[in-house]
């Protein structure tokens, strides 16, 4: 049994590196990326018993094709949402002139990552506890610089693995139920084909 965790489709905002809005929706190839996911996960052995979402609306309609392809029902959390950048949403990442995925600080009326790091903590232990009343594998869907977090300080990679910078729209991400959560599986994409593959050009955490 497992955790899975799945960073949500591509936005139009994700591709232009423009921080987002707990609102913004998939784009077009964002939602052919939840498809593709959908399909992987209702041919997936052993199945998947319980569905996780962030309440964002990318991540909520990357749930839903998940759930409209395996029938599962979905658990919304605002646990999983992610960093809020506050004032700085809705700004181009690269017109900033420093990094706020990287500032420690919290941004005006947002986060920052003392809070931000103890909110992935609380969100990782609800996951556990999901997993543990469902008894199978629970997917969740988040975003990228929660699973980042989540990558660097609650899990223990295979040898010779490291945490990737940036994570692919729908990627997923295997980890064992409890701690020290040895990761099976990281920011794999083999689903996307075609046009539905992430070209690496957004911001992880935007």
């Amino acid at each position: 049994m497992s955790i899975v965790l799945i960073r949500h489709g591509e936005t139009d905002l994700n591709a232009a590196r423009v921080l987002q809005w707990p609102d913004t929706p998939l784009g077009e190839r964002g939602r052919a990326q939840a498809r593709a996911l959908g399909a992987r996960f209702a041919a997936a052995t052993p199945r998947p018993v319980l569905l996780a979402s962030s309440d964002m609306a990318r991540a909520r309609q990357t749930a839903d094709a998940i759930a409209a392809a395996t029938g599962l029902p979905v658990r919304e959390s605002p646990l999983l949402r992610e960093r809020d950048f506050g004032e700085l949403r809705g700004l181009p990442y690269d017109s900033l002139g420093f990094d706020p995925i990287e500032d420690e600080r919290a941004p005006p009326g947002g986060e920052s990552m003392a809070v931000f790091r103890a909110r992935v903590a609380e969100a990782l232990d609800w996951l556990r506890g999901l997993r543990r009343e469902a008894g199978g594998d629970v997917l969740a869907v988040t975003h990228g610089l929660v699973i980042r977090v989540v990558l660097a300080e609650h899990v223990r990679l295979p040898d010779g693995v490291a945490a990737p910078a940036r994570l692919s729209n729908t990627s997923v991400s295997v980890l064992a139920p409890e701690p020290p959560h040895l990761a099976a599986l990281v920011d794999c994409s083999r689903h996307l084909e075609g046009a539905a593959r992430d070209d690496g050009r957004g911001v992880a955490g935007v």
